[in-house]
């Protein structure tokens, strides 16, 4: 259920999303949200939440997820600084209050200057 879902996420150290093909991955998305760090395969829509060694890390191969599971319980500091990059990242590109942003600014831009059809305050 999504409450034991929430629960795991929460309670993890790190989160780790091993696909082989993927769509937008809103595992991904929940994990980088609650701010924990993230190892996940490179594929699909992973790609464009995991920047590598910014917001999470793209592991390949099952050895290198297992070599970045150590690198992150071994240096705490690094998992809270992806966590933090992740959680900023989701924030910014990840939200339905991102579309609405650049829905208003093209309303705005399509206006021209003098006349903006859209006003914000």
């Amino acid at each position: 259920s999504d409450v034991e879902i929430n629960a795991l996420v929460r309670g993890s150290s790190i989160v780790i999303q091993k696909s082989i093909r993927e769509g937008f991955g809103l595992t991904v998305t929940e994990a980088l949200w609650k701010r924990k760090p993230v190892i996940a395969s490179p594929v699909g829509g992973i790609k464009r939440q995991i920047l590598s060694n910014i917001t999470g890390l793209a592991a390949f191969s099952t050895e290198g997820c297992a070599h970045y599971v150590r690198q992150i319980l071994n240096n705490p500091l690094m998992g809270k600084r992806l966590g933090r990059a992740g959680y900023a990242h989701a924030k910014e590109n990840f939200l339905i209050t991102r579309h609405l942003r650049d829905y208003l600014l093209l309303f705005h831009a399509a206006g021209g200057e003098d006349e903006p059809i859209v006003y914000l305050k």
